[in-house]
This record gives C-alpha cells, structure tokens and sequence, in this order.
C-alpha cells in the first residue's frame, strides 16, 4: 500500500487522549458575563480552552510581561548561571521607570540577592527587579532577544516583547492565548519556584508590599499568579487555581477595575470547575494501538501518548464521545521514539471535535539487509 491513509475506527468508551482542542460545546449554564476586552479559561490538564473572547487578539501584555523575565531568569537558575545566593549589583539602567510602575525602591549600586530579586519580581512586579535581573543576563538588549527565543521555543506565536518590565512599545505585544499558555510552561518547567507566584507579600528594605493578584486573598484554591496595569492595557489578571487534579488557568485583558479583574477572574475559575469534567483518556506511554511495521527489527510497534492525557468535556457528556485513529501506510524503520505515527480523531454528538498526534511509544532499528530485503518484496505486492 502507498500512502494512503489507514483508517482504524475505534469507538472507546473511555480510551481515547488528547493534546490540542476545538472549544467544547457550552454547557447548559450561560457563561459569566466579562466585561474585560479580552479573556481566555484554559484548562491546564487538558491543553483545552474552555471560553475566550477575543484570544488571539494582539494586546499590550504590561507587567504580565515579568512572567517571560521570571522564566528566564529561573532557567539561569537551572543551568548555574545564577545562584539564589548570589548578590547582583544594582546598575544605574535599573532605575529608570516609566511613573507608577511598582518598585523595591532599590539604589545604584546596591548589592542585592537573587532570592530577594525574584521576590520583588514576583510578588511585588518590581520593575527595578526586572531590570537588574536582565542587566547580569547579557544585558537588556540581549535578554529581550532570550525573551523572543524563548516565546518562539515555546510557541507563544502571537507574542513579541521589547523590555523586560512592560512598558508600552510599538512592537510589544502578546495575547490572552498565548499568556495561558506561558503560565502553564512555568508551572511545568520550573515546579520548584511556582511557590512564589502564591506569596502573598515581600519585605524588603523593612518596607512590606503587598501582591496586587487579590485572589490570592479571596479564593482559597489560588496559587497565583500575575498581575498588570498600565493605562493603555487596562487592568490585567492571570489567575490560576487547583481542585483535586485539575488545574485551571483564567486571562483577563483589559478589564475596566481593579475589582473587576480579580472578580471576573473568580467567575471563570468557578465556571470552569463547576461545569466541566476533566476525564483521564491514556496513561503515560500507554499503547493506543499497534501498528504493522516494515524493515524493522520489530514487526509492530505502539502509538499512543508520551504523557499522560485528559480531555476537558460539559458534565455529562462524556458518553458522546468517539474516537479515530488514522495512520499513513505503510510505516517503515527506523522509527525513534516520540516520532508521529498518526492521529487520533474524537467527534462529540457526531460533530468533529479534536484531532491530536500518536507518536512511536519505542525506538526500533533498521533489521538486517536480508530482512530489509524480504519485506521490500512483500511491499511491492501490497
């Protein structure tokens, strides 16, 4: 057979797995009304958006920004670039700023930890924090260039940054999608610091500021995470909560308040953990199914996922659920691990739903020439 596509329908009742998402079907309750310009509810299990509204449009992130400062500066972490221990200089560049932004109120030439940067970066969006940090990582016209890699590495495709802080630029942009999508890369990738994103206030200088994300006051199952503002962006909000397994991520763009950005942000969060299930599909390199494979020192070989999945549904709904898998034909070796293979289908109520990649679950080799040799035979009269 040539390529062709294999088409192996599957109907499981609740064996399936997923990766990227269509917006589910409403559920019966009507949404929160939000008044902010723009909104995504992100379920973090599931890689699902659950409500948007206008999510790919291009905004003015402001001190949301820091969240791509913080990663970095936890990957120079990761790699011994820094230290937490470690004192950096305050430089004179550090001190500029564009009138209200928060600060720690640092001096040039202070010599201040890392620990103590973060902090202020975090949990008080110091700008002075921001701008030291990026001075010792190359300097800030290097590190926003790391800043743009990494947005690129990370495929947050509508996002560009030209400051480390968040200061309105022509050029300076990103979006409630891809906003979403950096908070859960933190998460993932540097679990060991998430906690700060939960402190609720940093003493420094023996002045004590308080983080401005007031969810962290009002809602006992938020652990973070960012606040912004400036009068062209509006008021900003990621908010980010846990109930049992599931973790739930809202963006605010643009709200009107102060209030108003931490409110609406709660209306999604409960939205989302009221009206939704987040049902486990595959487990971890759990086999999807088995294929036929050619020239290699296997003649099978198992798809399915390289971690473990959910899929994000309306209560109820689940029984709804199909699945398809199609593979291209015929597959041959060598395969490496982690290659894709195909692509499961999922409709719900018949209507297209998702499509998400299977991937080799295993390496195997080429055979030797004269098994190599035999299947070509067999190819040929296939």
């Amino acid at each position: 057979m040539s390529s062709a596509m294999n088409i192996l329908s599957l109907v499981f009742l609740l064996l399936f797995s997923a990766t990227a998402w269509a917006e589910p079907p409403a559920p019966r309750v009507a949404a929160p009304d939000i008044s902010a310009a723009a909104y995504v509810l992100y379920d973090e299990s599931s890689s699902q958006f659950l409500l948007e509204k206008s999510g790919d449009t291009r905004r003015e992130p402001a001190s949301l920004t820091k969240l791509m400062t913080a990663y970095l500066v936890f990957d120079a972490l990761r790699r011994g670039d820094l230290t937490s221990d470690e004192t950096l200089t305050v430089p004179a560049e550090a001190l500029r700023h564009n009138g209200g932004e928060a600060r720690m109120l640092l001096t040039e030439g202070q010599s201040v930890s890392v620990s103590d940067l973060l902090q202020g970066l975090i949990v008080q969006s110091a700008s002075d924090a921001a701008l030291t940090l990026a001075a010792h990582l190359g300097g800030e016209t290097a590190f926003v260039a790391q800043m743009n890699a990494k947005a690129r590495q990370l495929e947050l495709n509508a996002t560009r940054f030209n400051n480390p802080v968040g200061w309105a630029e022509a050029g300076h942009y990103s979006t409630a999608h891809d906003l979403a999508l950096l908070a859960g890369a933190l998460r993932r990738d540097f679990p060991q610091h998430y906690p700060l994103f939960s402190q609720r206030e940093f003493t420094f200088n023996k002045i004590t500021q308080a983080n401005a994300n007031r969810l962290l006051w009002i809602d006992p199952y938020t652990d973070g995470l960012k606040t912004g503002y400036s009068r062209t962006a509006g008021y900003c909000l990621i908010g980010s909560a846990t109930r049992g397994n599931r973790r739930l991520v809202s963006v605010i763009l643009g709200a009107p308040s102060e209030t108003l950005r931490a409110t609406e942000s709660q209306a999604l969060l409960n939205y989302g953990f009221q009206y939704f299930d987040a049902v486990r599909l595959y487990g971890k390199n759990q086999p999807v199914t088995h294929l036929r494979l050619w020239k290699g020192t296997e003649n099978t070989i198992a798809i399915g996922f390289r971690n473990e999945r959910f899929v994000t549904l309306p209560k109820g709904r689940k029984a709804q659920l199909k699945a398809t898998v199609e593979t291209r034909q015929p597959v041959l070796a060598p395969v490496a691990a982690g290659q894709p293979l195909g692509e499961l289908k999922l409709t719900l109520n018949d209507q297209p739903y998702a499509r998400f990649p299977l991937v080799a679950l295993e390496s195997v080799p080429l055979a030797n020439v004269f098994s190599r040799g035999w299947d070509s035979i067999q190819l040929l009269f296939r």
